[in-house]
């Protein structure tokens, strides 16, 4: 429903520096790019998180994939040209990602994001990066979102 040129999605427990909207045009404009993300700290009380944090961005820049804990922004029309977020599970932003890279190398702004750590801290860090490599390499030999989606944690909503 979403009117503007430029979408931004983002987790529901990450925030957005203060002028994320002009770092984003901004950003667009002078790179000619049609989709990014910003980088991202992870809030917490174990020294780990910085480390993750830090190989997260570092693995988006050298895969151009990125995630909702990165506020993924990108224009409406290449949005549209990809057919939007896949109705999946778990994993729909990598898909994204994926389709978008099509359309143009993602634009990595510095400018950092902070998301939760409390996920990481509940069930413990290293558990949890376990868990996410497993998840996204069973995604990447065609694992179902819907099976992926149980084993983090979520119930699939009714089709």
């Amino acid at each position: 429903m979403a009117q503007g040129d430029v979408l931004l999605f983002l987790h529901a427990d990450t925030r957005l520096p203060a002028d994320a909207d002009r770092l984003v045009g901004a950003g667009l404009d002078r790179s000619g790019r049609v989709w990014g993300r910003f980088d991202a700290v992870i809030a917490g009380e174990n020294p780990l998180l910085r480390v993750v944090a830090f190989m997260m961005n570092l693995r988006s820049r050298a895969s151009g994939i990125a995630t909702g804990d990165q506020a993924m922004f990108v224009t409406a029309d290449a949005f549209r040209a990809v057919g939007g977020f896949p109705d999946i599970a778990v994993m729909e932003d990598i898909a994204l990602s994926r389709a978008l890279k099509r359309q143009s190398a993602p634009l990595c702004l510095a400018d950092r994001v902070v998301t939760s750590g409390r996920r990481w801290e509940r069930h413990g860090v290293l558990r949890t990066i376990l868990l996410m490599w497993r998840l996204r390499l069973a995604y990447a030999m065609g694992a179902a979102p819907d099976r992926l989606a149980r084993q983090y944690g979520y119930v699939p909503r009714e089709r």
